[in-house]
């Protein structure tokens, strides 16, 4: 009797065993932007940006903050290329936009301006689908509100709103 309880707790625990590794080898599907999609963005950026007659830096981050796209129009300022990736890096590391930050600060939260990579400025936005951040866009060079509805168009353009 006593081997056979043995016996059946050695069998309960292989096949726990085995339903652990059958699970550990299935692969998660993560969606991510990939060149085409940064296209169709961009586009649309620079449609939206023509149409209200700015110049503005475009960028375009993956959701680590790692740059996937950079572009500066003719007039834009040179400060702008670093706003731009500032505001897209803010909005992917906290996956909400940049003016949460902006509003927080305003509110009186002064460690927005401690905590590292925020950037409180409205301009950044997350890339969100099924929920989750793939990314995110940030526009520097016109007013704050201008710069969000450009990346906002953008991200519309491609994912619908």
């Amino acid at each position: 009797m006593f081997y056979m309880m043995i016996a059946m707790k050695r069998f309960v625990v292989s096949i726990l065993a085995a339903a652990v590794l059958c699970r550990a080898a299935e692969l998660s599907t993560k969606k991510a932007l990939n060149l085409a999609t940064v296209k169709a963005m961009v586009a649309a950026a620079e449609a939206e940006e023509q149409k209200r007659n700015v110049q503005v830096t475009i960028c375009i981050v993956d959701e680590s903050g790692n740059l996937l796209f950079l572009e500066k129009a003719d007039g834009a300022g040179l400060n702008t290329v670093v706003y731009a990736q500032r505001k897209a890096r803010h909005s992917a590391f906290f996956r909400s936009p940049s003016k949460a930050g902006a509003d927080s600060l305003k509110g009186g939260n002064l460690s927005q301006l401690a905590v590292p990579e925020a950037f409180p400025m409205q301009g950044g936005l997350p890339i969100k689908v099924d929920g989750q951040t793939i990314g995110a866009i940030g526009c520097s060079g016109a007013a704050s509100e201008v710069d969000e509805a450009i990346g906002q168009a953008a991200i519309d353009a491609v994912f619908g709103k």
